[in-house]
């Protein structure tokens, strides 16, 4: 290969590049208007519900190419809560949350799939406890996005899986009878661009 045309390859793979990373845009998760919910079966009688409401992080949405876009959220496990004092506590202690030691939740986006109908799948990494197990989100959206009463930029999406609480080691001391494996997590999220 002849210099010039290396340099015309090379110029062109480095414009198409720019060209990608432009339409790429910055959004920061609103921790007022965004919240993580969960849903666990106890005693196989009933669910428990509760949410974790201190939400924060960064999306990187590609509107033309979905599959671009990557998502990173932490989750303060300070902020768990499922409206009973004693049980709030009792999550927050060693035998789950263990919020001394593992003050927070993170997911890491590894990949971004179009399903169709406005609908994604996100593939990522999610660290729990303290172990990180991939999950996929299937999610609702994007919404947006719309103008704010305070004139800015926002837009939202709502996500779920089922983790298993094996998976993670999670609250091993209570058995499947008394505490359901399996979780549901839906992610609200609203963001607004940088």
């Amino acid at each position: 290969m002849n210099r010039r045309l290396f340099l015309a390859l090379a110029a062109s793979t480095l414009l198409s590049a720019c060209a990608a990373s432009a339409q790429t845009s910055a959004w920061t998760i609103d921790k007022n208007h965004s919240e993580a919910n969960f849903q666990i079966r106890h005693m196989g009688v009933s669910n428990v519900r509760g949410a974790i409401t201190g939400v924060s992080g960064t999306i990187n949405w590609d509107d033309k190419n979905p599959a671009h876009s990557s998502v990173t959220a932490t989750l303060d496990t300070n902020t768990v809560t499922t409206s009973n004092d004693g049980r709030d506590k009792h999550l927050k202690s060693e035998d789950f949350f263990n919020v001394a030691k593992f003050p927070t939740i993170t997911f890491k986006s590894t990949s971004v799939a179009v399903v169709g109908n406005g609908k994604l799948k996100v593939a990522g990494d999610l660290t729990l406890a303290g172990v990180t197990k991939p999950i996929v989100l299937d999610v609702d959206g994007p919404i947006g996005p719309q103008k704010s009463a305070q004139g800015k930029l926002v837009f939202g999406f709502s996500a779920t899986t089922v983790i298993k609480r094996s998976d993670f080691s999670f609250g091993s001391k209570y058995s499947s009878p008394v505490l359901g494996d399996e979780v549901t997590l839906t992610l609200d999220l609203e963001s607004s661009k940088n």
